[in-house]
């Protein structure tokens, strides 16, 4: 009995010891829209370095945010014999024909929070529940404009930012927020003074500061807005790229501290927490990309060993080819009166960051 026993726990080690090598020569690709955007800098680093912990080997790339350059780090990835691909994808309707070489080839596809569409490649989506971030972002704006205790005789004046028309997100996120707001526009209680409410209308190519700050110089300019011209109580922006777009030109039109525009945002990116420390930006939805990277590690473990990665949605993100398996990780918003707690008390940010 003793023998026996003896050999079974010989195999079990040798078994444990061959995962564990096969787990240590498993290579695993990350590939990041761009490196000028510091959430996805954020993102790649934290993926990286919680892969590595777990004893990969992890290809990082960025694209630059140039789909060619995706679609070309993404091939070589496969040729170079990745065992898992994690994509956050710039034009998540590209990417087709690269994948489907990884999937030929067995290669497991992870679409990190931008889903990948009309691709049967992809097993697996982690994101965070984008819908509630609208639906946080139009709640915000509900409460801190008092929509509900207000007529269509005492209206608030707002404008509507959403981003990249090629992101699927901004499905979520904007119709997140609008199926909030819309209520009260189609009451009047809500008004949209340049009547741009459409998604192609409020859409801002590449999430660009750039093109938002133009498109809010133009509005600001054609509808009048300003301190001393017509009201403009809140600008509604689905992201901080945008929102910073957005707050460069109402800064430049004379707005201040003390009579800012409310201004929302997602992914407090250092400059608007800092504009919100200003009082330049009211809000940011925090998506503590720790939680989502730590998530995508336990899903490429799971793969890598063959077994089922963790998910908690069947039912919402449909890529054109069917529901795709997802993990939807919780976001919450940060203002100026809890960003410390959530930033910096939890080490997200040290604190000589946002001076």
């Amino acid at each position: 009995m003793k023998k026996i026993i003896a050999i079974l726990l010989v195999a079990a080690s040798l078994t444990a010891s061959i995962f564990a090598a096969s787990k240590k020569s498993a290579k695993i690709g990350v590939s990041m829209p761009t490196k000028d955007l510091q959430r996805w800098n954020q993102d790649g680093s934290n993926m990286k370095n919680q892969l590595k912990k777990a004893g990969y080997r992890v290809d990082l790339q960025f694209a630059n945010n140039d789909i060619a350059t995706q679609v070309s780090q993404i091939e070589n990835m496969i040729t170079g014999n990745c065992e898992v691909l994690v994509v956050a994808s710039i034009d998540g309707s590209a990417l087709k024909n690269a994948l489907d070489a990884a999937k030929k080839k067995g290669i497991k596809v992870i679409a990190y929070d931008r889903l990948i569409m009309n691709s049967d490649a992809v097993s697996y989506y982690a994101t965070f529940d984008n819908y509630k971030v609208g639906t946080l972002q139009g709640d915000f704006l509900v409460e801190k404009l008092n929509l509900k205790n207000r007529t269509s005789k005492d209206p608030a004046y707002i404008e509507l930012f959403t981003g990249s028309p090629d992101d699927n997100n901004i499905n979520f996120f904007f119709g997140g927020a609008m199926d909030v707001l819309t209520p009260y526009i189609n009451s009047k209680v809500l008004v949209v003074r340049s009547g741009q409410t459409s998604k192609a209308q409020c859409a801002t190519l590449n999430w660009s500061t750039e093109e938002a700050q133009k498109r809010m110089e133009n509005l600001i300019t054609s509808n009048g807005y300003g301190p001393k011209g017509k009201k403009l109580d809140a600008v509604y922006s689905s992201n901080d790229s945008c929102a910073m777009g957005i707050t460069n030109a109402l800064v430049a039109a004379g707005y201040t501290a003390d009579n800012f525009p409310i201004v929302t945002g997602q992914d407090c990116d250092i400059v608007s927490v800092k504009n919100m420390i200003k009082g330049t930006q009211a809000m940011s939805i925090f998506k503590d990309t720790r939680t989502l990277a730590t998530k995508v590690v336990e899903m490429v473990d799971a793969l890598v060993k063959g077994t089922n990665p963790p998910i908690n949605d069947t039912k919402t993100y449909d890529n054109g080819t069917g529901i795709i398996p997802s993990y939807l990780c919780d976001p919450v918003f940060a203002t100026i009166d809890n960003y410390k707690e959530l930033l910096i008390k939890s080490g997200y940010y040290k604190e000589t960051q946002l001076k």
